[in-house]
């Protein structure tokens, strides 16, 4: 049976708040009430997301759909970069591509993309541990995390070159017996599930 990590679609980005407190804008809010008329949606038995509010309205849209209730896993945040606080996207960008080009190392003060690596498989190989293989779970979070997680699913170095695609809301399946990755990030409002 499948898993799925899902990012967040598009938020309203306000300066003047932190940013795990940001929420879904217009967009991103009909991005996934879109995406949870998706046949999958209804096959979802889980929903795990990270405490951050963008993730949190994400799942619950999602969790509405599939008829089940979803839990929050406080180590499911995105990377912390609460040491630069707000970045314009274009500075965003370059720190971003820092971060993954030099896991090792803090981007003034930010967790280390190695660090952050260790917290997502951690706390989804936790959950996962007393899972059901046969009962479809969903991961709800963000990109950085995500890609961190993809990356080690799939054995490699950390490298921006696997992130999602831009403007968030995509995701990526895998397999529950193997954890082997099942398709490349996808627009969660496109994809259209793994067959039973």
């Amino acid at each position: 049976m499948f898993g799925l990590y899902i990012t967040h679609p598009q938020v309203r980005i306000d300066p003047a708040i932190p940013v795990p407190q940001w929420g879904l804008s217009d967009l991103g809010r009909d991005r996934a009430t879109r995406a949870a008329t998706r046949p999958w949606v209804k096959r979802l038995t889980r929903i795990v997301c990270s405490a951050e509010v963008k993730a949190i309205e994400t799942a619950e849209i999602l969790a509405r759909a599939a008829g089940i209730s979803f839990e929050t896993v406080e180590a499911m945040h995105e990377n912390d970069r609460s040491a630069t606080g707000f970045l314009k996207p274009d500075a965003f960008e370059q720190a971003a591509d820092w971060f993954f080009a030099h896991p090792n190392e803090s981007y003034h003060g930010w967790e280390r993309a190695a660090d952050a690596q260790a917290r997502i498989v951690s706390g989804v190989d936790a959950i996962l541990g007393d899972h059901d293989p046969a009962a479809p779970i969903a991961f709800v979070g963000h990109g950085g995390v995500g890609t961190l997680l993809r990356c080690h699913l799939l054995e490699i170095p950390i490298s921006r070159s696997h992130d999602q695609l831009p403007g968030g809301g995509n995701l990526y399946a895998f397999s529950l017996a193997d954890r082997r990755i099942a398709c490349d990030w996808t627009p969660i409002e496109d994809w259209k599930g793994i067959e039973p």
